[in-house]
């Protein structure tokens, strides 16, 4: 009975206040609670316009948004438990993520007032200042900012700790931060939860760095095409390298099988030509007159002659190298194979 005589005593503009939060919810895909403690009305509405294309921002009473999610049922109200201070609600069909870095965006340095409680250690980092000397010196000194003059300005001599996280900042010292330009606050829409489709999401699990989560992207690809590779799995994206890996790896078994097939022949003869000029070489370095004159161009007459001459006769060799390295630029594959013949038999 009581609960009927307090609806009925309900004025008609927060019975369609609540019908209309009700109705957003039901008309978005998700919806979220943002704080929005000392966000100035200005800043309000810029926000609010700045988000129009993506999300809607409502403002309203605690009471009423509790009320709305308790007519909603399910497991909307657990949302409630989100409902603190000075609360606002925010609509969208994005998802939960990218609303959290969209409101992660709308948050600027602001500020201390007095009284506040300092969120983090406040430093004032030591350096030169715009002030010229004047009563500003002892105001900066009087609120423990170390402060000197120094090439016809203020300076401050020290980087000092000024107030500590979670003390309650002096009216003077706010008064100066706000003189030197130093915000300690961070002041934007702050989103405590988001709930979509009986998911509450809370921000420890939306805020992501992406730099890391593609780089980890990146890493695990990497990792599946090498193992994919590696186990002679074909996909897709791996079967052009496996065709490459197998016909490298059949062609490095024909040659070292000397196997007389089309696709290594080239191959053969390459090998071949290398270790008869690796012999005639080791040959020819014990006794020049073991190779023949077309092997002994195609060395190069300046590496046999070197082997046979002595120290004194250093300008000879020097112009014979000369001479038989552009010989031996002109030398075809058919010399080489003559040689070979030369040198077996």
């Amino acid at each position: 009975m009581e609960a009927e005589k307090r609806t009925e005593h309900i004025p008609q503009w927060k019975k369609d206040e609540i019908e209309n939060l009700k109705e957003l919810v039901q008309t978005h895909s998700i919806f979220g609670m943002v704080g929005i403690e000392g966000i100035f009305a200005p800043q309000l509405q810029k926000m609010r316009r700045d988000l129009k294309d993506v999300a809607v921002l409502k403002v309203s009473r605690n009471s009423l948004i509790k009320r709305a999610l308790d007519e909603l049922g399910e497991e909307i109200p657990e949302m409630k438990a989100f409902i603190t201070k000075q609360t606002a609600l925010i609509f969208t069909n994005e998802n939960p993520f990218k609303l959290y870095k969209l409101l992660e965006g709308t948050k600027t340095p602001s500020p201390i007032k007095g009284g506040a409680i300092a969120p983090m250690d406040i430093v004032v980092e030591k350096g030169p200042t715009s002030f010229p000397p004047g009563p500003i010196l002892g105001e900066f000194q009087s609120v423990g900012i170390p402060a000197m003059i120094e090439a016809g300005k203020v300076a401050i001599k020290e980087t000092k700790v000024v107030c500590k996280e979670g003390d309650v900042v002096p009216q003077k010292l706010a008064t100066m931060l706000s003189k030197l330009e130093i915000y300690p606050l961070e002041v934007g829409l702050d989103l405590r939860a988001v709930y979509e489709a009986g998911t509450i999401y809370q921000p420890d699990v939306l805020a992501i760095d992406e730099d890391k989560y593609f780089a980890d992207l990146i890493k695990a690809t990497q990792n599946a095409f090498n193992l994919s590779v590696n186990a002679a799995y074909p996909t897709a994206a791996t079967v052009r390298t496996l065709l490459a890996k197998a016909f490298t790896e059949a062609k490095n078994l024909g040659v070292n099988a000397v196997l007389l097939e089309p696709g290594v022949m080239d191959a053969l003869l390459a090998k071949a030509q290398g270790e008869m000029t690796s012999v005639a070489a080791a040959a020819a370095e014990k006794n020049p007159e073991a190779v023949d004159e077309e092997l002994r161009d195609m060395l190069g007459a300046a590496a046999v002659s070197a082997a046979a001459t002595t120290s004194s006769a250093t300008a000879e060799v020097q112009e014979e190298t000369e001479e038989e390295e552009e010989e031996e630029e002109e030398a075809s594959e058919e010399d080489g194979m003559a040689g070979l013949g030369a040198l077996f038999g």
